[in-house]
């Protein structure tokens, strides 16, 4: 699985808030598109285009290069912002549901080399359509969503996404919310090579908002 720093790199590398509250973004970025395209059908390719590029940048010199700028992460910004001040007025529990059970997901597969293998190897496949097609292509989108459904979504804990029965078995959609989902694991193994774990998005609120501040 893609990792957060170049190969071969000896010196360690010290990552800030910044980087932090930039992962979590990208997965409550994730987390939003999801409930949004349950809901509606409808999400916007802008928004999409760096989560799923994401998937294939394997040795970025920095946090921000795999999302190709802080700008790409600016739902997901709002919408973190929105859950650290507790703002109850526009924070969609959906999307909280998600970005927390995406977070747990990531922990499981970190531990499972042989799966982690072969999500490697099938990433390079697609790595080679996405380069003959486009990276939204459907033919792209459809194997990252069979990757998302053969490794990930067969642990006993599972992203459950409620929406609009029109919109959740349209097999275009259903394939997109699986990609995005992997991507959302993509971002949430960001968080944890920065550093970021569950506990800090009760006890280090102040220094995520700091470090969304610098985004």
């Amino acid at each position: 699985m893609p990792i957060a720093r170049k190969r071969g790199r000896e010196t360690q590398v010290q990552y800030t808030a910044k980087d932090q509250a930039a992962a979590l973004s990208a997965i409550f970025q994730a987390a939003g598109l999801v409930e949004r395209l349950a809901k509606s059908g409808q999400i916007s390719e802008d928004q999409l285009e760096p989560l799923i590029s994401s998937l294939f940048v394997t040795s970025p010199d920095n946090v921000e290069d795999v999302y190709n700028g802080y700008h790409n992460l600016f739902t997901g910004r709002k919408i973190l912002k929105d859950v650290l001040q507790r703002q109850a007025d526009t924070i969609q529990a959906d999307t909280v549901r998600y970005a927390l059970t995406l977070i747990h997901l990531e922990r499981k597969l970190s531990r499972n080399r042989k799966m982690l293998s072969e999500i490697s190897q099938r990433l390079e496949r697609t790595k080679e359509q996405a380069n003959h097609f486009s990276m939204l292509h459907e033919n792209v989108i459809a194997s990252l969503a069979s990757i998302y459904l053969d490794t990930v979504s067969t642990f006993k804990t599972r992203v459950q996404v409620s929406g609009d029965l029109r919109h959740l078995q349209n097999p275009g959609n259903a394939d997109k919310i699986r990609a995005i989902l992997f991507a959302g694991i993509r971002a949430a193994i960001l968080w944890r090579q920065t550093g970021g774990s569950r506990w800090q998005l009760l006890l280090s609120r102040k220094k995520l908002l700091n470090g969304l501040s610098q985004l």
